[in-house]
Parts: C-alpha cells; sequence; structure tokens
C-alpha cells in the first residue's frame, strides 16, 4: 500500500513535470515576444550574416530574446539564415518571427534622379540598398559588361532611366547594374527605336540630347519645344551652344561634379571639348546627366517649329522666350543679361 502511494505520487510529480515542460515549451513558441509599439518594425539581415549578427539586431525588438533563441535552433533557423528586410509586427511569437525571417522578404522602393556620374548614382543607391557604393561604381565601370551592351565611357551613364523601382534590399551590385539594363532594354520598345530613327537618331543620341532639354528647363511641357528647337539645329547645321554642356565640360575636366556654375563665360566657352557644343558641332557624345523620361519623350514627340533661339523669361520664371531669328533673340536676350546684372550673378 506504501509502495503504491508512492508510486501515485512520483506519477502525479512527473505528470506536473512534463506539464510544466510542455507550458514552457509552447510559451517559448507561441507567446508574444515583441516589445515595439510601431505598426511594423523591419529588421535588415545582411547577405551571410552570422545568428550573432541577427540577434544583435532582433535584441532591442524582443522581450526575450534568450526563448527566441531556442526556438530558432529547434526549427533549424541556423542553418537557414537568408539576407534582406523582413518585417515584424507587435505581438508576433518566436514562432511567426522565425517563419518571418525565413520567407517574407519584402521589397524596397530605390529612388535616383538626374545624377551627373556614375559615382553620384552608385552613392545614391547604396544608401537604399545593402551593396556599398565602392562595389556598386566598380559594377557600373565594368568594361567587359560595358563592351557586351553597347556602352561606352561616354555613354554609359545613359543606361539608368532615373525613376522608383522595386528591389529587395540585399540586391547585389550586379543585380541592381543587370536590372537597370533590362529596364533600358524595355523601355525602348519598337515605338520609341522607330521614333529615333526617324529623326536620324540612335537611342543614345536620344538620350544625350534629352540631358541636355532636360537641364535647359524643368517645365515639362516646355521640353518639347526646346527639343524642336535643337533638333532645327542639327537640321540646318548650326552649333546647339547649349550652356549646360558648357558647363559639364567643366566639371568633366576638373573632376568636380558638385561645382555650381550660375553663369557661363565668354572663357569658358574656349574649352576644348567635345562637349562643348559651342565649339563642336552636333549631339555631345554622351549625356551630361541622366535625363527625365519625360526629357527622353519630348526629343522623340519634339514640337514642330521654327525657332532656332531661346533665353530664359525673367517675366515668367522657369520657362524661355523663343525666337527665329538673331535679331529677335537678341532682344530677349537682353532683357535676361539686365536681370542677370542687377542680381549680380557674375559666376
Amino acid at each position: 500500500m506504501y509502495i503504491k502511494k508512492i508510486l501515485w505520487a512520483v506519477a502525479i510529480l512527473g505528470l506536473v513535470i512534463c506539464g510544466f515542460v510542455v507550458y514552457q515549451i509552447y510559451s517559448a513558441i507561441f507567446s508574444p515576444n515583441t516589445q515595439f509599439n510601431n505598426e511594423t518594425a523591419y529588421v535588415f539581415i545582411p547577405t551571410d550574416a552570422t545568428f550573432s549578427e541577427v540577434t544583435q539586431q532582433l535584441e532591442p525588438l524582443l522581450k526575450d530574446i534568450t526563448s527566441f533563441e531556442a526556438v530558432a535552433k529547434r526549427k533549424g533557423y541556423l542553418d537557414n539564415i537568408k539576407g534582406g528586410k523582413f518585417p515584424l509586427t507587435p505581438g508576433m511569437n518566436n514562432n511567426e518571427i522565425i517563419n518571418s525571417l525565413r520567407s517574407n522578404n519584402t521589397p524596397v522602393r530605390v529612388s535616383f534622379n538626374n545624377q551627373e556620374s556614375l559615382a553620384s548614382l552608385a552613392g545614391r543607391i547604396s544608401v537604399q540598398l545593402e551593396a556599398d557604393s565602392v562595389q556598386l561604381y566598380n559594377t557600373f565601370n565594368n568594361s567587359a559588361f560595358l563592351n557586351e551592351n553597347g556602352f561606352s565611357d561616354d555613354t554609359k551613364l545613359a543606361m539608368y532611366l532615373p525613376n522608383t523601382y522595386e528591389f529587395f534590399w540585399n540586391t547585389s551590385a550586379e543585380g541592381f547594374r543587370d536590372r537597370m539594363l533590362a529596364e533600358y532594354q524595355k523601355f525602348w520598345n519598337k515605338d520609341r527605336v522607330d521614333k529615333a530613327n526617324s529623326q536620324k537618331l540612335t537611342p543614345l543620341q536620344v538620350i544625350s540630347l534629352a540631358s541636355i532639354v532636360q537641364k535647359e528647363t524643368a517645365k515639362v511641357d516646355e521640353r518639347p519645344r526646346v527639343a524642336g528647337v535643337y533638333l532645327n539645329r542639327i537640321e540646318k547645321g548650326i552649333l546647339l551652344q547649349a550652356d549646360p554642356t558648357v558647363i559639364y565640360a567643366i566639371k568633366k575636366e576638373t573632376g568636380n561634379y558638385d561645382t555650381i556654375i550660375k553663369r557661363v563665360l565668354y572663357r569658358d566657352l574656349e574649352i576644348n571639348s567635345p562637349y562643348n557644343t559651342y565649339k563642336y558641332k552636333g549631339i555631345p557624345p554622351g549625356p551630361i546627366a541622366m535625363p527625365d523620361i519625360s526629357s527622353i519623350d519630348a526629343v522623340l514627340n519634339r514640337e514642330k517649329h521654327d525657332y532656332l533661339f531661346f533665353v530664359a523669361d525673367v517675366s515668367n520664371f522657369g520657362y524661355h522666350k523663343f525666337a527665329e531669328t538673331l535679331a529677335q533673340h537678341n532682344r530677349n536676350k537682353a532683357q535676361y543679361i539686365r536681370w542677370l546684372n542687377a542680381q549680380k550673378t557674375y559666376r
């Protein structure tokens, strides 16, 4: 009888212990384990991250990092760590957190605008994706890639069309570059290529001219008219005489693309550069910046007119006054020069 009591006591104790263990396991796996109030918290896990690096990022977001580690080991997460941007929401338990880290890599929106060099593009992309600026810059300038895809040192900027794109945060430098090539090729569909051919221009020439249009006017509705001026000059064999190309030539020669030049001086027009459209006829050998799609389409759909000149309209800032003759242009130009002098804009 005494032995039976002992056996019952042992059995009951065993059940209690087993129940406690089961509860602990259940609690570790299924109890909420977050301690942030944001609607969503994001964890950025680098490519080839160690489990220690993952837990360092998670620790401020979790109530109990030890229970997370235990569940992660049990679920085999330590051997299946993936890089990327992963969302966590309040109230998630360890099981849900690990499932999210395994399979919920969330895209980021990557934007860039009218960069004038691949170095500045690399810097802009590096703050939005995992790849660093050196990796990106070297990848952009890979000579084998450029040659294989029909780009030169002068035209390599043309491949990157300013816009907003979705990428996974852990996209490599090569992955970003190759996606941009695919976007470029998709952009140059048959309709756009036919329009370029009808104006006796290649896609790269269109982009180079569009970059000048981009720099000349920020007004999207005016860009087809400005494009028409330059195409009229090309058709007549007249120098483009575009100030932005001279500014770019100065920046390219000095290597300082951050230089701010508000006014082109007569001495600047003497710079011996193929980008100086006061010296060399036709379209420069490459773009002077990354033009918006609106500027590219402005060249492809240029406004038909007889204008050969334009100058800033100080009575309607942002827009320009257009002229068919040099005499008309000189009258328009006089008002702009007076305004510049009044502003004391000498450089």
